[in-house]
Parts: structure tokens; sequence; C-alpha cells
């Protein structure tokens, strides 16, 4: 199947009409893996965020499969909540020209061809309240560096201890940070607070840390969806990519916008 660069230049040579040229564009758009799977080739092209498999509910044979596609087509793939042998498999299956970044803490592989170059030049800051929330926060991070952000982090700095928060704030200011991600389980008051000091576009992220009445997310998501401080918006419980690619795409407009590099 041509590339979409293949396409462009027989276009330019007048080897192939318009109709044909806007054929063959959309029949490159989606890859179909047999029965398994349809990827999205183009989804980093039409919209800034790359493909993404979550593996649970997947074979390691079944995500391998999937995963190789897509690095052939797109050079890059991110694989997020693998178990360790959906890690180990992938881990053996590819080859030596590209590298392989393991996060342990929030279950999520990158694999990508060297020298790969990634454009955003987005700034985001990513707090937890509490140590419990940090494998959702770097969910986040690892989507949005694949985005092309640079990403500042603050852990446990919830509001069981509130003058924790005053020095992560500063430095976010004084960075220029376009969006902050907070993440936080139990009762979810820290993204509402942290709304309330400074004037950054604030993504909640609810996790589910917390027990007994409200448990597994439920007081955190509901306590965000109605907070009081304007200028926040709630993703869903345990939503590190949601929150990562949303937090991305606003930072890279932002970044685009005032000809930042």
């Amino acid at each position: 199947m041509l590339e979409i660069r293949e396409i462009l230049t027989k276009l330019m040579k007048k080897e192939i009409s318009i109709q044909e040229a806007e054929k063959l564009v959309k029949l490159t758009a989606i890859e179909e893996i047999t029965e398994l799977a349809k990827i999205d080739i183009h989804r980093h092209l039409r919209k800034g965020v790359p493909e993404i498999i979550l593996a649970e509910g997947k074979t390691p044979e079944e995500v391998r499969e999937i995963a190789i596609k897509i690095l052939e087509r797109t050079g890059r793939v991110i694989i997020t909540r693998l178990d360790e042998q959906q890690t180990k498999l992938l881990q053996k299956s590819v080859s030596d020209d590209v590298e392989v970044k393991l996060n342990k803490k929030a279950r999520i592989l990158v694999i990508k061809k060297r020298g790969l170059e990634i454009k955003g030049g987005g700034k985001i800051g990513i707090l937890t309240a509490g140590t419990a929330d940090i494998p959702v926060a770097e969910e986040a991070r690892v989507v949005a560096e694949e985005m092309g952000c640079e990403v500042t982090v603050a852990y446990d700095v919830g509001v069981a201890g509130l003058h924790r928060l005053i020095s992560p704030l500063k430095d976010f200011i004084q960075k220029d940070i376009d969006v902050l991600i907070v993440v936080a389980g139990r009762e979810g008051a820290l993204p509402s607070v942290v709304a309330s000091l400074v004037d950054i576009p604030v993504i909640g992220v609810p996790t589910s840390i917390g027990y007994g009445f409200g448990e597994k997310g439920l007081s955190a998501l509901m306590a965000m969806l109605q907070a009081c401080s304007l200028g926040l918006a709630v993703v869903n419980i345990d939503g590190g990519v949601a929150a990562g690619a949303l937090a991305a795409l606003i930072a890279n407009k932002v970044a685009s916008k005032t000809n930042r590099e």
C-alpha cells in the first residue's frame, strides 16, 4: 500500500487524478489485521495523537501482532496497561533498529524507531495528591511526552499537607506551564484547590484509590465534577491516557500560536 508522501508525489507528477489520490488516502487510513483489529494509521497526522493499544483483554500474541503492524506503518507504538507476559513477548519481538522504553509503574511501553523526531513544544505540569496516584500520573506523563511536550512533575502534594503544594505551583508558573494535570483519589479535593489558585487550565484525574463509601474513585470523580473552581475539566477514573492526550493537545496548540519550539 502506498504511503501518503508517495500518493502526493504521484499526484504532483500528474500520474494519478485527484479522485484517485483521494481514494488512495482513504485506503491508507485504516490498516486491518485479519479479524483481530482495525488500526487508525493516520491518527497522529489527523489529530496529533498517536495510535495507542490498550493491552487489557488481549492475549500476548494479539498485542504483539497489533503492535508490530503499527510500528511498521508509523514508526512508533504505545501500549498501555500491560501485564508481565505481554511485556516480555513484546521486548523479545522487536528488532535492533528500535528503542524500547518501559515504565513499570504505569505499565506502559513505548517502542519507536531510533531517531524518530516528535514535534510539539507544549509545557505540562503534573501533580498527584498521594504516592498511590503516581501510576496514573506516569501514564499521563508518558503520553504527553510522546506527543512532544515538556513535562514537569510534583508528586505527593495533596491536601493532607497543603503547604507542600506552594513550591511546585511557583515552579510551574515560573516555567510558563500551559496546562496542569492534577491526579487525586479518596475525596479528590486537590484539583479544585489548584484550579482556585492559578490561571492555568486544570485537568482533574480521579483515581480508584479509596475504600468504603464512595470507593474505587466514585467520591473523587463526583467531587471534581461538583467543584466550585472554574477552569477545571475532568476525565474518567484512572484516565491517565485521556488526561495526557488532552493536555498535550492544548499545550501544543498554545506552543504553535506562540511560536515556541
